[in-house]
C-alpha cells in the first residue's frame, strides 16, 4: 500500500532556508540530515505534496531537526493500520 506519512509540527528547533538554483529536496535532505531518502521528511514539513523533488529558488524551506521522533511517527503510522 501507499506509506503514510505523519503531521510534522513546527517546533523551535527547525532550520529555515531559502532555495538555491540546482537544490533538490533529496539533495537538502543528504545536506541536513546525511541521507537523500529523508526528502519525504522536508516535503511533508512544507505541504509538498506534488509528488516532485523540485523545489523553486528562493522557496523558503522548513528543516525539522527532530528527525528521530518524526521516523518512529512514520513507523507508527504505517504499522497500525
Amino acid at each position: 500500500g501507499q506509506t503514510l506519512y505523519p503531521p510534522i509540527v513546527p517546533r523551535g528547533t527547525d532550520m529555515y532556508v531559502m532555495v538555491r538554483d540546482g537544490q533538490r529536496l533529496d539533495t537538502l535532505a543528504h545536506q541536513y540530515y546525511g541521507d537523500p531518502g529523508m526528502w519525504w521528511v522536508i516535503a511533508q514539513a512544507n505541504n509538498i505534496t506534488r509528488g516532485t523533488i523540485f523545489v523553486p529558488p528562493g522557496t523558503q524551506l522548513r528543516i525539522p531537526q527532530d528527525t528521530a521522533k518524526i521516523e518512529t511517527a512514520l513507523e507508527k503510522i504505517n504499522t497500525e493500520r
